[in-house]
């Protein structure tokens, strides 16, 4: 499943499903957490699983509610048996967590589809991040999120005037990003909240891309292009890389080439093929 970008959709407003549906996203996220209002959850579970039993094209996963709230439970009895493309965990605290998960999963009847925790919106939840390569044949992926975690610790904010993050969070940011790719599974970039803003938000999907995430979480169909360009290689990209591969098939035994007048070795090699791959 390519996850260049993924949508976030409010799980009680199906009116907006088809237009987020055809935004040209990767992938959906249809909510049941924040974005919806207490008595509007059950309204959302309903809409939800009537979408999925429709199959739409583009894969749908579901933001349930954190584990250990009682609509956990009610989330999954609606809609686990309706086989979204997989399960957005938030407030997740590694790998107990997952485990917990795929636990309740069964408990409602299902297998457990693939799992996108949100790993980093407690305190303790930075102390686990190490774990997730424990679980990570149940996962799509691994990402981070710039909002619950300062006001659990009373930060008044993430982010400097000018955007970027504060120091703590920009750890933050490079934890996650580190621990999905330990764990060997794809690294989403969070949400870019300025929604009018595409000129911000196409530097900061080049700065994720640069940084090693493989693709983002959108809260706008108005961002799907930039965040699909930012992530997709370009033609010159691919042609440099299938270069650096195909000189080391040429001499199998090199530890190092001279390439086009620069120096190249077995990391050069490693990010090419990493890129081709992207790229198919």
């Amino acid at each position: 499943m390519r996850l260049r970008s993924l949508l976030f959709v409010p799980g009680d407003r199906p009116e907006r499903f088809a237009k987020a549906a055809a935004s040209g996203a990767d992938a959906l996220i249809l909510d049941l957490e924040d974005s919806v209002l207490a008595e509007r959850k059950d309204f959302a579970r309903d809409a939800i699983a009537e979408w999925l039993a429709e199959a739409p094209d583009t894969p749908c996963f579901v933001r349930v509610n954190p584990l250990g709230t009682p609509a956990i439970a009610d989330d999954l009895a609606a809609i686990a048996t309706c086989r979204p493309a997989g399960l957005v965990l938030p407030k997740a605290d590694g790998a107990a967590a997952i485990r917990s998960l795929v636990a309740l999963v069964a408990k409602a009847g299902a297998a457990c589809p693939p799992i996108l925790p949100i790993a980093t919106e407690t305190p303790a939840a930075l102390f686990h991040l190490g774990s997730y390569g424990e679980v990570a044949a149940h996962l799509a992926g691994l990402t981070w999120g710039a909002e619950d975690l300062p006001a659990a610790i009373g930060a008044a904010s993430a982010r400097e005037e000018d955007g970027g993050y504060t120091a703590p969070f920009a750890m933050v940011r490079s934890l996650a990003l580190f621990a999905a790719h330990a764990a060997g599974v794809a690294a989403i970039e969070t949400v870019y909240p300025d929604i009018a803003d595409i000129e911000g938000l196409s530097a900061y999907v080049a700065r994720g891309r640069r940084d090693g995430f493989t693709g983002m979480l959108a809260i706008h169909p108005a961002q799907i292009e930039a965040i699909n360009g930012g992530f997709t290689p370009s033609e010159a990209e691919i042609a440099a890389a299938e270069e650096i591969v195909q000189a080391f098939l040429a001499h199998p035994e090199a530890g190092a080439l001279r390439l086009n007048g620069r120096m190249i070795d077995r990391p050069h090699l490693e990010q090419a093929r990493r890129l081709l791959a992207r790229a198919e």
